[in-house]
């Protein structure tokens, strides 16, 4: 059974990049209750927020998509393993990702995508707070919202890392364009499962997990 405790010891193997260390334990929780607890065989999760994986990686080793040993070499020339996911080297990731605001807006068209084509299976985004303030996503949560898709799940690391912020909070953002909207502590397994589980017919959702630092 995967704990906490071996999830930061896979972390741990992973240096280099201490700036984004913040930014890696801010998703260990939520990434790991999606893995663990929520994605189905059909599912797609996008990692938007790609910058410091570090957290992604120590659990798609856990679930098996890496071998351990391959982590100490993350950031060297002759690794897979690069700072930001790249999804045609790293088994398990969707998109290739760290630059602000390009998650969201690849997961709405992939819903269109899958409804095209008839194909099952629904979307999760993960997003950092910052990148709200990018314009293509607030493209993305208008057109979803818009379309009722029920497929879609964006969760949205709030680690207060926006320089803006907006009123009413991160909530508000997504609500008044149609989203259904759960703001839970994004360290809580139980509280995340429910949230990302919970119905929410005719809308897309919006989890909004709120994370303190640590310590």
């Amino acid at each position: 059974m995967t704990t906490a405790t071996e999830l930061d010891r896979l972390m741990s193997l992973m240096t280099g990049d201490e700036k984004h260390d913040a930014a890696a334990t801010s998703t260990l929780d939520v990434l790991w209750t999606l893995y663990d607890r929520v994605l189905g065989r059909n599912d797609r999760f996008f990692l938007s927020k790609g910058h410091g994986p570090m957290a992604f990686y120590a659990v798609l080793t856990a679930k098996g998509f890496l071998d351990e040993s391959e982590l100490k070499t993350w950031g060297r020339a002759d690794s897979r393993l690069g700072y930001h996911p790249d999804r045609t080297r790293v088994p398990g990731a969707e998109i290739s990702s760290g630059s602000l605001g390009h998650g969201l807006p690849l997961a709405v068209g992939t819903v269109f995508g899958l409804d095209a084509r008839k194909l099952p299976g629904d979307i999760v985004v993960l997003v950092g707070d910052a990148e709200l303030d990018e314009g293509s996503n607030a493209e993305a949560i208008a057109v979803a919202g818009r379309e009722g898709m029920e497929r879609l799940t964006v969760v949205v690391i709030d680690n207060s890392s926006a320089t803006h912020g907006w009123p009413g909070g991160i909530a508000s953002r997504f609500a008044v364009e149609g989203w259904e909207t759960r703001t839970v502590d994004g360290r809580d397994h139980d509280a995340l499962h429910h949230a990302f589980t919970e119905a929410h017919p005719g809308r897309p959702l919006a989890v909004v997990a709120v994370v303190e630092p640590k310590g």
